[in-house]
């Protein structure tokens, strides 16, 4: 059988890093993906890796309840591309990706699928997959998305060591097939609900002269705000609720995660924030209030995602998780 080169693509870290490098977050919802053309690039480049022609693109995502949405769908019709979906968890992390790749490497090394395998992640959870695949008498190589400095973003230290090589995705791919998403920012205009018709328009005299100035909007009883502290307090004694699961939790005042690691959690609460606002339509900002005091899964990830890479960490402690999340709220409504 002719030699052939196969990709993995764990498309999580791709789009996730690939967002950080063009936008300064992994929020997915911040870029424009050209599929296609992306897809493509991947192709061209294994094949110059490895001198050999691509037999399939294995390109594994998550999925609501594991079923494909439309983009999905035409993605998997794409020529020499198999679609490997897992699904979200409770918390939007991403379920069953992890051990789908780790699967199809071992079976197709056994199997002789392939003499060079080629993957685009920088999971650590990888690294044993990675080294059964080796044992069959296969190369596996990583593909690594470059940073805005040029480097590999997000690779497993334990992941580098095991594959066989470590390549750099093509940054004019990159750069070509994944842009920002730039929304020109409209002036905020009040909905027609909210203009008083000429009747109602009061005349100047009956204009009461300034008092106290009161909140522009009400806070419904069901729906308690997350931040009852005064401006001054500190955050340790925020009352605060779990992004994903809307049950309660308090910052424990003996515990001093939160409070020394308060700079970057901040930065990164602007960068998500900003993002959002930008690439967002009325309805996603509507379906957000609406949500409270749970945070929709793809900014949650992000939020997560992003202090993890800004700390260099590979998972937070539950303070921290809950501080990042009660700042998401407080900077919103600031």
């Amino acid at each position: 059988m002719r030699s052939h080169c196969s990709l993995y693509v764990d498309v999580g870290y791709l789009l996730a890093s690939a967002a950080t490098r063009v936008t300064g977050t992994s929020l997915r919802n911040g870029i424009h993906v050209d599929y296609g053309a992306l897809i493509e690039g991947l192709i061209e480049q294994a094949q110059e890796i490895s001198g050999l022609p691509i037999l399939r693109v294995h390109w594994y995502d998550s999925a609501r309840d594991g079923l494909p949405d439309d983009q999905q769908q035409r993605i998997g019709m794409l020529p020499k591309v198999k679609l490997r979906l897992g699904r979200f968890g409770v918390d939007g992390q991403q379920k069953g990706v992890d051990l789908r790749i780790g699967l199809d490497l071992v079976a197709h090394a056994r199997n002789d699928a392939a003499d060079c395998f080629l993957l685009v992640s920088g999971d650590d959870d990888l690294t044993e997959a990675v080294e059964e695949a080796q044992a069959h008498g296969v190369q596996v190589g990583l593909l690594a998305v470059p940073n805005a400095d040029g480097r590999s973003h997000a690779v497993s230290r334990h992941l580098i060591r095991a594959s066989d090589d470590l390549d750099l995705l093509s940054a004019v791919t990159i750069d070509k097939t994944i842009t920002k998403v730039e929304v020109p920012r409209p002036t905020e205009i009040p909905s027609p609900a909210e203009v008083p018709s000429p009747a109602e328009v009061p005349s100047p005299a009956s204009v009461p002269r300034p008092g106290p100035v009161t909140p522009a909007r009400a806070t419904p009883k069901d729906m308690p705000r997350l931040s009852q502290a005064p401006a001054a307090a500190k955050p340790a004694a925020t009352p605060v609720y779990s992004g994903a699961t809307g049950q309660k939790a308090r910052l424990n005042p003996g515990y001093q995660d939160a409070d020394a690691y308060a700079e970057e959690i901040d930065a990164v609460v602007s960068n998500v924030l900003e993002a959002f606002r930008i690439s967002s339509s009325p309805q996603d900002k509507a379906d957000l209030e609406a949500g409270r005091p749970s945070i929709p899964r793809e900014i949650d990830r992000a939020l997560l995602m992003d202090l993890s890479d800004a700390l260099d960490v590979d998972d937070l402690s539950d303070q921290v998780r809950v501080r990042l999340r009660a700042r998401f709220w407080e900077k919103l409504d600031a």
